[in-house]
């Protein structure tokens, strides 16, 4: 169980694609990604309690299991590998064009993602929640749904308790231990 406090406490992640390309704007590349996302908590053993993936750029809540940037090395690692692995798939070569870049001592051509995330500690309940409340907004602002519920693409009906059957990736809520009596509806 994780208590939230200041020796124990959770991150919020932002990736944001390159340029702000719009990589994620298909339910096929979100699927994608929400799958990467999973494979990713598996492989680092981190907890996963919020999520969005919007066109440009992903929200995620994480437990402090790791550090923020090693949490973010096997989020944006396996995120880009396999969303990159994809568009060479289905030779969507525009696509790839605008990921390029100079190959680096990785030998890497293309990449996902603008290489300037933002990690934020979130040492209570209280800030843990805005910031859940804040990631669910997200669509809502984009204008992209009118009510948060309607974007598939986010943790919105685990914390609503209204989970779907073909959910596009789960959530680990039920590893926090509230204080406060709060959490999910």
């Amino acid at each position: 169980m994780h208590t939230i406090s200041r020796d124990s406490p959770c991150y919020y992640l932002t990736s944001v694609a390159k340029d702000r390309l719009p990589v994620f704007r298909t339910d096929e590349i979100k699927h994608i990604t929400c799958a990467a996302l999973d494979e990713a908590r598996l492989s680092g053993e981190f907890a996963l309690y919020a999520y969005v993936i919007m066109p440009d750029h992903l929200h995620v809540i994480t437990d402090s299991r790791l550090s923020p940037s090693r949490t973010l090395q096997f989020i944006n690692g396996i995120v880009s590998r396999r969303v990159i692995d994809d568009l060479k798939l289905h030779n969507y070569e525009t696509s790839l064009k605008k990921l390029r870049h100079e190959i680096g001592p990785r030998r890497y051509k293309h990449s996902l993602w603008d290489h300037h995330p933002d990690a934020r500690l979130l040492l209570t309940e209280k800030m843990l929640m805005q910031r859940v409340h804040y990631t669910h907004q997200n669509p809502v602002r984009a204008s992209l749904v009118t009510t948060p519920e309607e974007y598939r693409w986010s943790s919105i009906r685990f914390w609503n308790r209204a989970i779907l059957g073909d959910e596009p990736l789960r959530m680990d809520i039920d590893r926090i231990k509230w204080r406060s009596g709060g959490g999910a509806s």
